[in-house]
């Protein structure tokens, strides 16, 4: 099972390295010795703009996660350091209210995983608050282990699912 997805990944991988190929550019012009190139920017549609304070903006000019130790829910240096951002976003776009998401790995009993979530989630809210930031425009949620941000039962997906997200409502 696993040596058919790797020879399928490589058949695909194949394939569009030979599309690739035809990327590279051409004489034109019925001999003229005029060339063109097929290797032009595509536009599939009106460029969308980022409205300021919006998840978009967040996520573009401020980051919307922080990242956690195992089985921990104190705030990391890098984490104080993303929570200073959010702060500042909030600052600026005094009129946005947010959720701190907290997650886990998929390690561990559900119950467990939802009171971790819900204790990362409100130690960046509590951060936010002694920044100044109303707490009355942050809330809450645990999510646990039930929404992973990536498919893995190893340490790399695991520290990538340890996290809280700040969205925008």
């Amino acid at each position: 099972m696993r040596l058919n997805l790797i020879v399928t990944i490589f058949a695909v991988a194949t394939l569009l390295a030979g599309c690739a190929e035809g990327q590279k550019p051409q004489a034109g012009g019925g001999g003229t010795g005029e060339t063109t190139t097929q290797n032009a920017p595509v536009t599939t549609g009106p460029v969308k703009e980022v409205v300021p304070g919006s998840q978009e903006d967040l996520v573009a000019n401020y980051g919307d996660r922080i990242f956690f130790d195992f089985d921990r829910a104190d705030l990391r240096t890098d984490a104080r350091a993303q929570v200073d951002k959010w702060g500042e976003f909030l600052k600026k776009y005094p009129q946005v209210t947010v959720t701190i998401e907290g997650h886990c790995d998929e390690r561990g009993t559900r119950e467990y995983n939802l009171a971790l979530g819900e204790r990362r989630a409100a130690a960046a809210r509590r951060y936010l608050v002694a920044l100044g930031i109303d707490g009355k425009r942050i809330a809450t949620i645990s999510y646990g282990k039930e929404r992973p941000a990536v498919i893995g039962s190893d340490e790399a997906a695991w520290a990538q699912n340890r996290r809280d997200v700040m969205v925008v409502n």
